[in-house]
């Protein structure tokens, strides 16, 4: 894989891409510091290659360390003010993170489902992008890679890839310190100390960071048992160690091991809009109340009687080793990593205070343990660059499920099932009762291996005609055992399926909801195993021209690859329906197949590269059109996760970025992304007779996929006297409306909303210390990161139910010290 080093020599920032494998040339000369400003491409780096940056046909978006530090970066949800076209969201827990380019990305929180959004750290592929979420450290760049990048990054990147990449250990002696301060009572800081640790053949580098804050939500708990009164809060500590050895030129051997741990509260939601069940759940809550009759989403206020702790361990070690054979003009690279992730907690399922369902944190969890080897061996001959290489992953998931009936449901669904009249209509019409703390246990156990070989070849026609091409096979085996119990026998679903008479008010709205897979008797001592295997093939093709030094035009086709699994959560059907595969009539069975097929997309591209304006203007522009089948949508309907596979969405669109530097002490970068992500209007009513909603008009745009998005960051430097400058960054990002739910229910649509960061710094043009005020989300605007059904907060017709919304961040602000040595 290749790596392209941009310099902006106006501050000497570095801003790095990857691409495709490069051919080697001389750099440019960075200009002397008192030259006029200018953007340049200075580096191409990729196995000791080099090339321009504005011959390589990729659209990509970078971020170097210094735009990084003045944003506030610290992970991949941060970096969405500085990326248009990407959006990344947390829902259920901060885990549960997803990102989504030019509209596509993983729907609803199922752990069965792969990414379509690669995260890559250090060259080290994570298995799902929550996975991903953390601190990442003492940054070097990060870029976003958009469009299907299977041939070189592999399976379920079929959206794009962010490439993130820390900070080398340096064989200079340095060491820079920050402490941060700010509202929610935020405090924390962060340590980085690098130096040679033997000649100049052995370095290191250690990295620790610890920063606490207050929760974002008020949390009204009710009768409890809950006493945090807070929600969404901070609290964790990371290190990264790192060796770098290189003994002569030919060997550079890089060793990384990672811990962090976080134990947090997280994440409540608020009602957005009231539903038939709301004066029942107001009612059951107490005083107070169970949830708002009228919803107040700007108070930030959620309710939630049971804990929402969560704790999250992440720890890993990698080696990267890169050896170079002078004589062939090629070099071999071997990744070797293991990381070993968990999560556990709990959560108030139904984000009331009334007490009717939870999950406590000794019956959650989940865990991934992944091993990888990646080799790849790069040269040119003549007038080709090569690059083959060949990929081992073997993914170890386990999941444990519990979720719980609290002391209220029995009377819940008794009001819901009377018209709220009747508190015990289901003891007294049917004996049915839901025993608190009893309730579904689930355990999943998942193998996936992935195998894969690769190639990806340029061949220089001419001196400005270039063609690339790369294919990658890969096979992915998964096997998935799961084991399921219900602690209470499903009492309550087994008493109502055996009134008589049966009757359609049984039949068509109380078995329904009482025999859910939460509670089916089907699931009693159930296990099941299944596997499938799948060997599918990713691919690119570009043809590039360039006029002249300035301008670069490009063509490009990719195929990229999204692999399928398995839902990992209950689901059933009605005997004797299609599909179903055994059972007496009225009987409710658990499906023993579960899977659900890959994800595919064709992709083209026609792209433009100009370096303008005396080289101050840095100006990219790309056309694009994806064509994704079998998408695999996963939709909570507020009573169960239904994951289908929609055979068509388009994406079609284009990209710009731009970076300008007007004068010496100014610069600017940023980037617009129209992106009209939908289902072709044709399959609509197919859609609708599979159990989505998709309702009202114009509703064929898919979830979280607005149609404008654009980006600028500003930066302005002011010297104050020969010593001292103040330092100005001010970045915003407009994102049009969009629909947050995967049903697109329209009450789930996110109004266009506009965010801000702005950061003020003070310290000597050495940087050996500087002061800083900050604010992120400058102006407080509310807005929705993703709407959802409230758990069994519907009718007993599906009709006005509850709407809950994860928030995202308010308005913070603080002071940064920092230090350099």
């Amino acid at each position: 894989m290749t790596s392209v080093r941009v310099a902006l020599t106006m501050a000497g920032a570095v801003v790095v891409i990857s691409g495709m494998a490069a051919r080697a040339e001389t750099p440019a000369t960075p200009p002397p510091p008192s030259a006029v400003a200018t953007v340049d491409a200075i580096v191409v780096t990729a196995q000791k290659r080099e090339q321009s940056l504005q011959n390589v046909p990729v659209v990509v978006t970078a971020v170097g360390h210094q735009l990084l530090q003045d944003s506030g970066v610290h992970d991949i949800k941060d970096l969405t003010i500085l990326t248009p076209g990407l959006i990344v969201t947390s829902t259920t827990s901060e885990s549960s993170t997803t990102a989504r380019i030019r509209g596509i990305g993983t729907v609803g929180d199922n752990i069965g489902l792969e990414s379509s959004v690669g995260v890559v750290i250090d060259g080290v592929f994570r298995p799902r992008n929550g996975v991903g979420f953390g601190d990442l450290g003492d940054l070097d760049r990060i870029e976003v890679l958009k469009g299907p990048q299977g041939t070189l990054f592999g399976k379920s990147t079929s959206a794009g890839v962010i490439n993130i990449l820390t900070e080398k250990p340096s064989f200079t002696p340095g060491a820079n310190a920050e402490f941060t301060t700010g509202n929610y009572n935020a405090y924390g800081g962060a340590v980085y100390i690098t130096g040679p640790l033997y000649q100049d053949k052995l370095a290191g580098s250690f990295y620790f960071a610890d920063r606490e804050r207050s929760g974002f939500y008020n949390v009204d708990t009710g009768q409890g048992p809950r006493t945090d009164t807070t929600d969404q809060d901070q609290n964790f500590h990371t290190f990264r160690a790192q060796l770098l050895y290189e003994p002569d030129s030919r060997l550079s051997v890089r060793a990384i091991a990672d811990y962090t741990l976080r134990q947090e509260h997280c994440c409540s939601a608020v009602e957005v809009d009231a539903g038939e069940t709301t004066p029942i759940v107001a009612a059951l809550g107490g005083a107070g109340g169970g949830e708002p009759l009228i919803p107040n989403p700007a108070s930030r206020t959620a309710y939630a009687n049971q804990p929402t702790t969560q704790n999250v361990r992440d720890e890993g070690v990698s080696v990267q080793t890169d050896y170079r054979f002078p004589a062939l003009d090629a070099a071999l690279t071997s990744i070797t990593a293991y990381r070993d992730w968990k999560r556990v907690g709990a959560q108030d399922t139904d984000f009331s205070n009334a007490d009717l369902l939870y999950l406590p944190a000794s019956g959650n969890s989940d865990q991934f343990k992944t091993f990888s080897q990646e080799l790849r061996f790069a040269g040119t001959v003549g007038k080709l660059d090569y690059l083959a290489g060949a990929y081992y992953a073997h993914e170890d998931l386990t999941s444990n499920f519990e979720l719980l009936f609290g002391n209220q449901f029995t009377e819940y669904a008794s009001l819901l099932f009377s018209g709220g009249t009747n508190p015990d209509f289901l003891p007294g019409a049917f004996g049915a009762t839901y025993t608190p703390g009893e309730g579904a246990v689930d355990h999943y156990h998942q193998i996936d291996n992935t195998y894969a070989v690769f190639t990806n070849d340029t061949f220089h026609v001419t001196d400005k005609l270039e063609f690339n091409a790369g294919v990658r096979f890969t096979e992915d085996d998964k096997s998935l055992a799961t084991a399921s119990h219900n602690t209470n026998g499903g009492a309550a679903c087994a008493a109502v399926a055996a009134a008589a008479p049966y009757s359609a008010l049984v039949a068509d709205l109380i078995e329904p909801v009482t025999c859910l897979p939460v509670a089916s008797p089907g699931f009693n001592n159930f296990t099941d195993h299944q596997s499938e295997s799948e060997g599918e093939v990713s691919a690119t093709a570009k043809l590039d021209y360039r006029f002249n030094r300035n301008i670069l035009t490009y063509l490009s086709y990719s195929r990229g690859y999204k692999a399928g699994g398995f839902n990992l959560d209950r689901t059933q059907c009605a005997a004797g329906s299609p599909g179903c595969p055994y059972g007496s009539p009225q009987t409710l069975v658990p499906l023993t197949n579960t899977s659900f097929p890959g994800e595919f997309v064709n992709s083209y591209e026609a792209g433009v590269k100009t370096t303008l304006l005396d080289r101050k203007l840095l100006l990219n522009a790309t056309l694009f059109y994806q064509d994704f089948t079998g998408f695999q949508l996963n939709t909570f309907t507020g009573l169960v996760f239904v994951v289908d596979s929609i055979p068509t969405v388009i994406s079609r669109g284009v990209d710009a970025d731009f970076v300008w530097l007007p004068i010496r002490a100014l610069s600017f970068q940023g980037g617009l992304t129209v992106a009209d992500t939908h289902f072709p209007p044709a399959d609509l009513p197919a859609l609708t007779a599979n159990g989505q909603q998709y309702l009202g008009a114009g509703t064929s745009r898919i979830s979280l996929a607005p149609l404008y998005s654009g980006a600028v960051s500003g930066t302005y430097k002011l010297s104050v006297s020969d010593k001292y400058q103040l330092r100005f960054n001010i970045g915003a990002k407009f994102t049009s409306a969009y629909n947050t739910g995967s049903d697109l229910d329209p009450r789930k649509t996110q109004p266009a909303f506009a965010l801000a960061n702005g950061r003020v710094a003070f310290g000597p043009d050495d940087k050996r210390w500087s002061f800083e005020l900050w604010s992120e989300n400058l102006f407080d605007k509310r807005y929705e990161q993703v709407a959802f059904d409230a758990p069994f907060q519907n009718a007993p017709t599906n009709a006005t139910g509850v709407i809950d919304a994860f928030l995202g961040a308010p308005r913070t602000f603080g002071m940064t010290v920092r230090a350099k040595y």
